[in-house]
C-alpha cells in the first residue's frame, strides 16, 4: 500500500511511522450492514467476523461495520482499532467524545433511566460527569470497610449452598447462585441495606436482568430462530414498557437505601432524583453486571487449568491469610501475587466490556505497531478488546491463558496493556476520564472470590459453556483439604 509523508501528530510529536490509508468497505449502504450482523451474529461470530477482516486486510485498523445497524442505529460505520498500540486512542478523551458511545452506535431510550443521560453516556467535558462520577466516588470510600466482610458473608453461603446442590444434583449452577448472590452483597456493602430485606424481597436479580436485557438486546443472541431475533433483538428496540415496574421497585429500593448518600449529592449541584438514577444505573449495570459476567469468566480458566495452579493458589491464598492472623484482610489479599496475576489475566482474555466506542472529536492521526493512519473529525471509532489484548505484538503466547503472566516486575509492565476498566490498568479513574469508577473495588472481587474458593477446598472440577451474556460454569465437585494437611 502507497505511503505518504507524515504531518505532525496532534500532540505536536511527529509520529516516524508512515501513513496509510485505512483499508476496508461498508459495503452497499443498507445491504452489507445486514449481511455483515448475520456475520456477527450467526455465521462467523464475534471473534471471527473482526479477526476475518484483519486477515482480510492485512491491517488491525480497518474500516467496518458493526452491530446492530438498520434500523437500530443512525449509522454502522467505524474505524476499527483492533491492536494494543491503537486501542489506546479510545481512551483520549482529548481526542475522542464519548458522549452517547457507551453502547456503541445505539443508544437505549432514556425511558429506561428515568428520562436523564446517566453518567456512562456523558463526555467528561459535560458538567454532569463530574458531578455523578464524584457521587460514585464518595459512596466507594464512605463504604470501603464494608467491602471484604459482606463479600465473605454472601459468599461463604454460596459455597454451602453449592456443596449441597453438587452432594445432591452431582453439579451446582454457579451463574444462578452468583447472581442472586452477588445483587445481595452490593446491595450490603454499597448501602448497608440488603435487598432481600426491603420491598424487593428476592425478585432483585430477576428485575435487574430483565432491565439490563432491554438495553443489551441489540448485541446479543438468545439462540432463537434468526429471523425471530433479526425482528425483536436486532432492528427495532424493544418498549422500555416492559421493565417499567421493574424499574420503578428498582428505584424505591435505591431512594431508600441510599437516602443519605442522596441527600449528600445536593452538595454536589446533583437533585435527588437524577443522583438516585445515576446509583441504580452504575449498581445494577456497571457493578451487578460486571460480576455476572466477570466471576464466571474467572472460573472459566480456573477450571481447564491444571490442579498444580489451585495447588499454587491455594499455598498463596492460606500463607498470606496465616500471616495476618487468620484473617482475609486487604493486607492480606494485597500479598498474593499469584492472584492478582490470575484476575489480570481473567480480564485480559474476557474483559466484562467487549467495545468500546469514542467519534474523533477533530482530524487524528492514529498509530499502529507498523503505520499511522488519518482519521477525520466525527469518524467513530470502535475497539473490539478480545482481539486488541491478545496481540502477539505486546503478549507472548497471547491466544493462552497464562496465570503468572503479571508475577514479577516484567510482568508488572504488561498491565498498561489490560484495559478492561476502558482505560490502562496503570491509569487511575478521575472525574477527568472514562475509566470506571470502580476499578481497584472489581479487581479485588475477582481476588476475594479466590480466596473465597482456596481458604475452603483444595481443587474443583465444573463443566464450562456459553450463556447469554458471556460464560457459564457448573461446578461438578469441590474438594475440601484432608484433616491430616
Amino acid at each position: 500500500m502507497a505511503t505518504k509523508d507524515l504531518p505532525a501528530v496532534e500532540d505536536g510529536a511527529p509520529s516516524k511511522l508512515p501513513i496509510k490509508s485505512i483499508p476496508g468497505s461498508y459495503g452497499i449502504p443498507f445491504i452489507s450492514p445486514i449481511r455483515d450482523r448475520l456475520d456477527f451474529y450467526y455465521f462467523q461470530g464475534q471473534d471471527a467476523y473482526f479477526q476475518s477482516r484483519v486477515d482480510k486486510y492485512g491491517s488491525t485498523v480497518v474500516r467496518l461495520n458493526v452491530p446492530p445497524g438498520p434500523f437500530m442505529a443512525s449509522s454502522p460505520k467505524v474505524v476499527a482499532v483492533l491492536d494494543a498500540k491503537s486501542f489506546q486512542v479510545l481512551f483520549d478523551v482529548s481526542k475522542v467524545e464519548k458522549k452517547n458511545v457507551f453502547t456503541g452506535t445505539y443508544m437505549p431510550s432514556t425511558s429506561l433511566t428515568g428520562g436523564f443521560r446517566v453518567c456512562s453516556y456523558l463526555d467528561p467535558s459535560e458538567p454532569t460527569h463530574a458531578k455523578v462520577k464524584q457521587l460514585l466516588f464518595n459512596l466507594l470510600a464512605s463504604r470501603k470497610s464494608h467491602v471484604i466482610p459482606a463479600f465473605r458473608t454472601n459468599f461463604a453461603t454460596l459455597f454451602k449452598t453449592m456443596e449441597t446442590q453438587i452432594d445432591a444434583d452431582g453439579k451446582a449452577d454457579f451463574n444462578k447462585l452468583n447472581d442472586d448472590t452477588s445483587f445481595e452483597f452490593i446491595g450490603e456493602a454499597y448501602f448497608g441495606v440488603r435487598p432481600s430485606a426491603s420491598g424487593l424481597g428476592t425478585t432483585g436479580p430477576t428485575k435487574a436482568t430483565k432491565w439490563l436485557f432491554l438495553q443489551l438486546a441489540p448485541l446479543t443472541s438468545l439462540g432463537l430462530p434468526k429471523i425471530v431475533e433479526e425482528v425483536f433483538l436486532h432492528t427495532f428496540p424493544l418498549p422500555p414498557c416492559i421493565a417499567k415496574s421493574d424499574y420503578k421497585a428498582l428505584y424505591e429500593y435505591f431512594s431508600t437505601a441510599a437516602e443519605p448518600l442522596l441527600d449528600a449529592a445536593v452538595t454536589l449541584g446533583l437533585s435527588k432524583e437524577e443522583a438516585c438514577h445515576n446509583l441504580l444505573f452504575a449498581t445494577v449495570f456497571n457493578s451487578y453486571g460486571g460480576m455476572k459476567v466477570m466471576l464466571p469468566g474467572i472460573l472459566r480458566w480456573l477450571a481447564v487449568a491444571d490442579s498444580n495452579l489451585h495447588a499454587r493458589l491455594a499455598q498463596e491464598i492460606r500463607s498470606a491469610v496465616a500471616a495476618e492472623g487468620g484473617k482475609a484482610t486487604l493486607a492480606a489479599v494485597e500479598k498474593m501475587e499469584l492472584t492478582k496475576s490470575v484476575v489480570y489475566e481473567a480480564l485480559r482474555m474476557d474483559p466484562p466490556v467487549k467495545f468500546q466506542y469514542g467519534k474523533a472529536k477533530k482530524d487524528l492521526i492514529i498509530e499502529g505497531h507498523d503505520a499511522a493512519y488519518e482519521v477525520k473529525k466525527g469518524e467513530m471509532l470502535f475497539g473490539y478488546q478480545p482481539i486488541a489484548t491478545r496481540d502477539q505484538r505486546v503478549f507472548a503466547n497471547a491466544g493462552e491463558f497464562v496465570a503468572d503472566r503479571f508475577v514479577g516486575e516484567e510482568g508488572k509492565k504488561l498491565l498498561k496493556y489490560v484495559v478492561w476498566s476502558n482505560g490502562p490498568e496503570t491509569e487511575s479513574p478521575s472525574v477527568l476520564n472514562k475509566q470506571c469508577a470502580g476499578k481497584e473495588l472489581v479487581v479485588l472481587l475477582g481476588r476475594l472470590l479466590l480466596v473465597e474458593l482456596f481458604l475452603r477446598y483444595d481443587t474443583f472440577t465444573a463443566e464450562v459453556g456459553t450463556d447469554l451474556l458471556g460464560i457459564q460454569v457448573n461446578f461438578t465437585s469441590l474438594t475440601k483439604p484432608s484433616t491430616s494437611s
